[in-house]
């Protein structure tokens, strides 16, 4: 355990972006994932910096639909640090945000700029029915044939070259991909704040996993009353 004294010593910490799914999570001192039906409240603001620096480091931001729509997800916008560095490593444009969507409709705001298209992550079925009914420009991506196979999901993105996927939630997706055994990173931003029992997320069935994986605790750091760490398959 130890303290940063600002941001860029916390950024840090997080610039070794693993091969495969990292997740970004945030949680309440009593274990909520969100409040109001948002990860938002539990957030402040050296929180919310983290989360743009992560995807910096993506070449792709993973969501599902329903996260996606309550916190009004649009295109990712990254500092002019961030994409020169960007830049240097041969990559123009910052990460695209795909969503995981059985529906295949995505938010509104998030096809908003030509520039920057999103890719829906969705079954057979819906593909199929985005395809003729839809005019929201986005890759289209087919993981499953009635519902999205998120093993599936990750291994279409790596296909694309999209290795680093940084998956921000919400907590029923980051179940599935746990259920999946395609997670190798978590990274855990504790907040000091109390948010009493607040649903989040449902398991349609008991885990397929034997027992619960075993993660290696990468560090543990303290700034501004938040608690931020750090776990590795």
């Amino acid at each position: 355990m130890g303290a940063v004294s600002d941001v860029a010593e916390l950024a840090s910490f997080y610039a070794e972006s693993p091969a495969g799914v990292r997740v970004n999570m945030i949680f309440s001192a009593d274990g909520a994932a969100v409040f109001g039906g948002r990860a938002g409240p539990l957030s402040g603001q050296t929180d919310q910096q983290l989360l743009k620096i992560l995807r910096g480091f993506a070449d792709v931001v993973l969501v599902g639909a329903a996260t996606a729509r309550a916190e009004n997800y649009g295109p990712v916008q990254l500092s002019d640090a961030q994409q020169a560095e960007r830049n240097r490593g041969g990559r123009s444009k910052p990460p695209p945000v795909a969503v995981i969507s059985r529906s295949g409709v995505l938010p509104t705001r998030l096809v908003s700029d030509p520039s920057q298209p999103p890719l829906l992550v969705t079954c057979a079925e819906s593909a199929v029915w985005h395809n003729r009914n839809s005019d929201q420009r986005c890759g289209v991506l087919v993981a499953g044939e009635e519902t999205v196979d998120v093993a599936r999901a990750v291994a279409l993105l790596r296909a694309h070259g999209l290795t680093r996927i940084l998956c921000e939630g919400g907590p029923t997706l980051l179940d599935e991909l746990v259920d999946a055994d395609v997670v190798v990173e978590v990274c855990v931003t504790l907040a000091p704040k109390l948010a009493a029992s607040q649903p989040a997320g449902h398991r349609r069935r008991p885990s397929r996993l034997p027992l619960p994986a075993t993660l290696r605790l990468q560090h543990a750091l303290a700034y501004d009353d938040y608690l931020f760490l750090k776990y590795r398959r």
